[in-house]
């Protein structure tokens, strides 16, 4: 019987009780310093708390709604008026689905059956700043499209910096064009100076989020701040416009020179996919978009990477670790200048509404594939004001493709081709695919191929011209081939500690054919432009070690010169990048030294203390 009255009680307190109305409840927004406001940023982290105005008989579920999506919840405990959600991140508050801008914005709050019960007052919500970041032998120009009065951002209510333009503290080093034997930062020291700049950023705009555009190594750049530099998330999204997540083959041609060290080894294939992306692989959360230049489908016409590319970055190194890619018909240098790209890819993105954003997780390890292409050595010299230099290259009978790459900093040779015939080719874009790039950021200067190329020793004659500088300049040119002998060479590491072994290993083969090696070198490139020369041993499967002495990143390229069944002489390589460790007992060493030190001066300390009270007690006993 008393159960039975106890049950009737309840039920009788639930009819009587009346219904919630919405004017009984209110909705505050709290902030990350747990202060009530209504005013934020679109990205803030905020909390929402729902207040009734008496007691709830028993737990209540509370859904926040925005834009009829629910977007968070928090459980009301039984007797009490309130509850407050976890904190989150207010992405996409100032977009609604169709791009547009919102600048009031009203959250409401419904039961678990679904009726509402809250709505808060307008909360004013600015769009987050947009920070842009440039590339490879690049500054803040890169963008001047998109920033001031007149640029894309302005255009749909948005504000821009771009790192280095003195807005805030912080500059990019990549290299400068008008002094190419300049260090570079490496990446992870460019990282650190985004991080100050995205610091000045959100101080002066209040903003706790902002969304990074990048263009070409800006995408490298910032991967390394997100993963290991980034303490509290403060990027919205990765926004990249060609950048080479798998590295590009072009970059070898500076560095051959020594110039632009170590940014030019960074850019490497077997740094990006052996090094870079074995380690840098936390996202924090943050989306990764890049844009793929694909204006390039003819391997003949393709300088220096693999197709389809934009010249200098391909689609495959695009898309080497996983991310949501994209495709325009443009060339490497016109991402940052074509309003397409801004219209179709980029201002999307940065107009996307809450329901589009999800946390991406760390990607699973993947393979890494490198690009197929079979390089000869890379041709160095120079050539003096008013004067040419003649080269001798020997194109290997079987091939499909021979294409070159010429790299001078000075933008201001000419080249005369002669094939093996001795006759002279008028290079075309339409039958050479000639192009020639006066953008002093691009990896090279001229690029021009054949296909199907005659056998035998081609003559390449580089001409200086008015423009040519008075003390003349230096030059590099690449050649790849497709078809014929390709080269296989292994490190036993790619990443290893100081003085640790290092076994490097090369194989020549035709038609799946090992060939006998009669010459190969390693040739080493210190990120100070320093060179080291190692010798294999001739033979078939031919191998050396090395110690490397200091930690920093190094080019590997080996150079091997086979001999082909016909009798005739074959010519490749390969270009590897290592990154040599830091010692990490280094500083324990060190701490350990000063640990040892300061007991022996200790002892030292006690021991003529001792001494000298030992004479002070004699002396009394003397005077005694």
């Amino acid at each position: 019987m008393r159960y039975f009255l106890l049950s009737l009680f309840v039920l009788l307190s639930l009819v009587i009780t009346p219904p919630i109305q919405t004017s009984n409840a209110s909705i505050t927004i709290i902030d990350r310093k747990g202060q009530p406001t209504m005013q934020i940023t679109d990205g803030d982290v905020i909390q929402l708390q729902i207040t009734f105005a008496q007691s709830v008989p028993h737990q209540k579920e509370v859904h926040f709604l925005f834009n009829d999506t629910t977007i968070t919840l928090c459980l009301v405990p039984t007797g009490k008026k309130s509850c407050t959600t976890d904190p989150f991140l207010s992405l996409g508050w100032h977009w609604d689905i169709n791009s547009n801008p919102r600048d009031r914005i009203i959250v409401q709050a419904s039961d678990e059956g679904g009726e509402l019960v809250a709505e808060s007052d307008f909360i004013t919500v600015k769009p987050r700043p947009v920070v842009l970041v440039h590339g490879f032998i690049s500054n803040p120009e890169t963008w001047a499209l998109y920033v001031g009065a007149n640029g894309f951002l302005a255009s749909i209510g948005l504000q821009g910096f771009a790192v280095g333009d003195d807005q805030v503290p912080g500059k990019l080093n990549t290299g400068n064009m008008f002094d190419p034997a300049e260090r570079t930062n490496t990446i992870a020291q460019n990282a650190e100076m985004l991080g100050q700049y995205i610091t000045g950023v959100k101080e002066k705009t209040g903003a706790q989020m902002v969304d990074l555009v990048v263009h070409s190594m800006g995408g490298m750049i910032s991967r390394y701040y997100i993963a290991r530099v980034m303490e509290e998330r403060d990027v919205a999204q990765l926004i990249m416009l060609g950048s080479p997540m798998g590295g590009s083959d072009c970059a070898v041609l500076p560095a051959s020179l020594g110039f632009y060290l170590p940014a030019s080894i960074e850019i490497r294939e077997s740094y990006m996919r052996g090094v870079f992306n074995q380690q840098i692989t936390h996202r924090r959360g943050v989306e990764f978009y890049d844009l793929a230049g694909t204006a390039i489908h003819d391997a003949f016409k393709s300088p220096c990477t693999g197709i389809p590319n934009d010249m200098v970055v391909g689609f495959d190194s695009i898309n080497a670790i996983p991310l949501q890619s994209s495709q325009i018909t443009d060339i490497h240098s016109n991402l940052t200048l074509s309003e397409n790209v801004f219209t179709d890819f980029v201002k999307p993105l940065l107009t996307r509404d809450t329901v589009t954003f999800t946390a991406a997780p760390d990607p699973v390890s993947t393979s890494q594939t490198e690009s197929p292409l079979d390089f000869t050595r890379v041709y160095t010299g120079h050539v003096d004001a008013g004067g040419s230099t003649e080269l001798t290259i020997k194109i290997d009978s079987g091939l499909t493709v021979a294409s070159f790459a010429l790299f001078d900093a000075s933008r201001s040779v000419t080249t005369i081709v002669r094939g093996a015939s001795g006759n002279i080719i008028e290079l075309s874009p339409e039958v050479n695919g000639f192009i020639q790039l006066d953008d002093l950021s691009s990896l090279f200067y001229l690029g021009y191929g054949f296909q199907n190329p005659k056998p035998g020793p081609w003559k390449i004659t580089l001409q200086a011209t008015d423009k040519t500088p008075s003390n003349g300049t230096d030059f590099a040119i690449s050649v790849y081939f497709m078809g014929g002998a390709e080269l296989e060479t292994v490190s036993s590491t790619l990443i290893p500690k100081i003085n640790e072994q290092v076994r490097l290993e090369a194989n020549l083969s035709l038609g799946g054919q090992a060939l006998e090696i009669i010459q190969a070198q390693a040739i080493i490139i210190d990120s100070d432009g320093s060179v080291e020369t190692m010798e294999f041993p001739a033979g078939r499967n031919i191998s050396t070690t090395w110690n490397p002495s200091k930690a920093g990143t190094y080019a590997v390229d080996i150079v091997v010169t086979g001999i082909a069944p016909d009798g005739s002489t074959i010519e490749r390589t390969d270009f590897l990048a290592i990154e040599v460790q830091p010692d990490p007992t280094k500083g324990q060493i060190t701490l350990n030294l000063v640990v040892v030190i300061g007991v022996v001066l200790l002892a030292l300390f006690l021991i003529l203390f001792f001494i000298f009270r030992g004479m002070q007690s004699a002396f009394r006993k003397v005077r005694s």
